[in-house]
């Protein structure tokens, strides 16, 4: 049974205590907004205000271990994990990448207001009302798109002053409000703050306050390489060189290839036009890039996706750039062999159609020049090449008479009406 459902829980029971909360806060919620329809989180589309409060965020410089010990339990049981500021606005929303997705239909997304005066009653903004843990149950939502999620939120305090810092919420489905959700939060919070704690003192400072204010020292080691198998597969393999390797959603491929291709960086528009065949959408943008520093950090923590411009810093190859690098080199039967196919090859995104256009053209173009009857074959067998009727005619041309194989080029030539 949830805590939703304890209604005859006796008084002074935490169960019913939770009640009374969020009794009141559905009171608050009616005065502040009048309207459930007014419940609307509004979403500061800026990355670069984003990133400044991420940098900014007291818990900044222990966020992985928040990360070890909630984000990478909730992804695996289809939850989500969000970390507001002390104002109630979303600054990390991590997790179960299916949930996070329907999640993005309700705006829970990074740089979105969650505070009770913006949505009304929820987890993360009457945990910071109230300053008290607290658990919401579907239609316990003030808002109608919240109503068919459950969420557990509990605030971060500053040690000593017990200044609110943010709150740590789970939200998803009836286990975000499971019995043990409340006390797991309360450990990972005490845990991250105990962390900053350590590090202060190690660092000679012994300032719980200096630390809980302070920043990342620096960049965490960068991979010396990346490197991206994309040919011939839309969900593309990313490996480091610590020898992790995981496979990449459709969307996170396209972006990787993108960033491949321009190491310099990329801004928000930019990368949103090389994606998107319409003008795209800022926030549903920015969602995915927050899923892939996720997926990033979970094969490297030392991996960095930075913003304004967009740009990692690790060097990052892929398969189309080796093919590329053969061709150059005059290699073109090691270029045949590693090519298995156009990049991403189901891609409609307008800068990968470019990239695929571009590597495809430069292969044929230099295998077919070449003039040798073994590459042109070689070329013809490899995806998508069957059908070119100049590069089969030139394959007769080149070779001998008697040879076995102009028996199928001709029947394709024939099938092709040329």
């Amino acid at each position: 049974m949830t805590i939703a459902a304890e209604r005859g829980a006796p008084r002074g029971s935490t169960a019913q205590r939770m009640r009374d909360l969020v009794a009141a806060s559905r009171r608050r919620s009616l005065r502040l907004l009048g309207s459930p329809d007014r419940a609307q989180p509004a979403v500061d589309a800026a990355e670069a205000d984003l990133d400044r409060r991420r940098a900014g965020h007291p818990l900044a410089p222990v966020y992985d271990v928040l990360h070890t010990l909630l984000v990478q339990p909730a992804t695996a049981t289809g939850l989500i994990v969000a970390i507001t500021d002390a104002a109630g606005r979303l600054v990390w929303v991590e997790g179960d990448d299916a949930t996070l997705r329907r999640a993005e239909g309700m705006a829970f997304v990074p740089g979105a207001d969650w505070s009770e005066r913006t949505v009304g009653t929820c987890a993360p903004g009457t945990a910071l009302e109230t300053g008290d843990a607290v658990q919401v149950a579907g239609r316990e939502h003030f808002a109608p798109a919240a109503q068919a999620w459950s969420c557990s939120a509990v605030p971060v305090r500053r040690p000593g002053s017990g200044e609110l810092l943010g709150v740590i919420d789970v939200t998803g489905g009836t286990d975000a409000i499971g019995p043990h959700t409340i006390p797991l939060l309360r450990a990972a919070a005490a845990a991250a703050t105990t962390e900053l704690h350590v590090r202060a003192l190690a660092q000679g400072s012994g300032s719980i306050r200096s630390a809980l204010n302070g920043h990342a020292s620096g960049e965490a080691r960068a991979p010396a390489r990346l490197h991206l198998r994309l040919l011939g597969r839309d969900r593309a393999e990313l490996a480091a060189s610590n020898g992790a390797r995981i496979e990449l959603t459709p969307r996170h491929s396209e972006i990787m290839l993108l960033l491949a291709t321009h190491p310099s960086g990329l801004s928000g528009p930019e990368l949103a036009a090389e994606l998107y065949r319409d003008d795209g959408n800022a926030v549903t943008l920015r969602a995915e890039v927050t899923r892939l520093r996720a997926a990033l950090t979970r094969l490297d923590p030392g991996i960095r996706l930075a913003s304004q411009p967009y740009r990692l810093n690790a060097e990052l190859g892929t398969d189309a750039d080796d093919v590329l690098r053969s061709i150059d080199r005059g290699a073109h039967r090691r270029a045949l062999r590693d090519y298995a196919g156009a990049p991403l090859p189901g891609s409609e995104a307008p800068g990968v159609e470019a990239i695929r256009a571009r590597t495809t053209t430069t292969l044929r173009e230099a295998v077919l020049g070449h003039g040798n009857a073994e590459a042109v074959i070689a070329l013809l067998e490899r995806p998508g090449h069957a059908d070119d009727i100049e590069a089969n005619l030139l394959a007769l041309r080149l070779l001998p008479p008697r040879s076995p194989r102009r028996a199928a080029i001709i029947a394709r030539l024939d099938a092709l009406g040329a």
